[in-house]
């Protein structure tokens, strides 16, 4: 697999581009942003005013992708002639860091949902060819994110095993969600300190926070559509402590609030780091 070279966002605070965001984003004073995480397929061949502002835009930020639509886990054939398409839009961007869920979208059509993979061997097995090929084709490893889910379709593994399973067979990297860890153990009941301490620290790559919907005290739905909440901060900082600080993107695709108080959310995400940091290097100094 040869791989192309790439603008590498620093371990910094990262948000996910969305057209209305590009105004703000053009006139964001420097430093406030260390990258911006766009969907592929939301800017793949698009042109005029929305291509040009993207355009500026990659210019001054470092771009990661985050994909919405090769549904890893599907039962129709992947879908070669995009990745190949899309390793031209990330070797044209410089891009470092491409993700994409671990679940699939996709039946004889758009499903327009992230659907959960069966836990099984067999769906493992599938999965990680697929991925295996979409490394092939876009000549760099890829990510795969863990996802929220309300209804596992058939466990024959735990969901922490699942992932385990296909980041090995796959041999492919992990963008951890630690709001979807916080999600799932809530309702499905598992410990989340305990589902990140199992996952494979070399294979994080990089990580995703956001807030979600309390539907009921056992019911959490992953909307990105609210504040991030103190267990989900705390989530985080222990992600820093097992993995080390890595990118991370603060998630908000609904009830977008004026930037400055993004901004404020990402000042969050940045002492976090800056404390985890700190840790690491008190504990080098003893060490020595």
């Amino acid at each position: 697999m040869s791989v192309v070279a790439s603008r590498s966002p620093a371990p910094g605070a990262g948000l996910g581009l969305r057209r209305a965001l590009c105004g703000p984003l053009q006139d964001a004073p420097d430093g406030a942003i260390d990258f911006l995480e766009v969907a592929p397929e939301n800017w793949i061949g698009v042109g005029g005013r929305h291509g040009r502002a993207f355009a500026v835009l990659a210019e001054r930020y470092p771009i990661a992708c985050h994909g919405l639509s090769l549904s890893l886990g599907g039962p129709e054939p992947l879908d070669e002639p995009f990745v190949h398409t899309l390793r031209g839009f990330l070797d044209r961007y410089r891009v470092p860091i491409y993700s994409e869920h671990l679940s699939y979208c996709s039946d004889d059509g758009h499903l327009y949902d992230l659907m959960p993979i069966p836990f099984t061997d067999e769906a493992v097995t599938h999965v990680a060819a697929r991925i295996r090929r979409t490394q092939d084709i876009l000549g760099r490893r890829i990510a795969v994110e863990n996802i929220s889910y309300y209804a596992a379709p058939y466990r024959e593994l735990r969901e922490i095993d699942f992932v385990n399973a296909v980041l090995r067979e796959a041999d492919c990297d992990l963008l951890l969600d630690v709001n979807n860890v916080h999600v799932n153990s809530v309702n499905h009941g598992y410990d989340a300190l305990e589902f990140l301490h199992a996952l494979p620290a070399a294979r994080v790559r990089c990580i995703h926070v956001a807030g979600h919907y309390v539907e009921a005290p056992d019911l959490l739905v992953d909307t990105h559509g609210a504040a991030v909440v103190g267990p989900v901060w705390d989530l985080l900082a222990a992600a820093y402590a097992h993995a080390g600080v890595l990118p991370t993107l603060l998630e908000r695709d609904f009830n977008l609030p004026p930037l400055p108080v993004l901004l404020d959310e990402l000042g969050t995400v940045r002492r976090i780091q800056q404390a985890a940091l700190a840790h690491e290097t008190q504990v080098r100094s003893h060490v020595a």
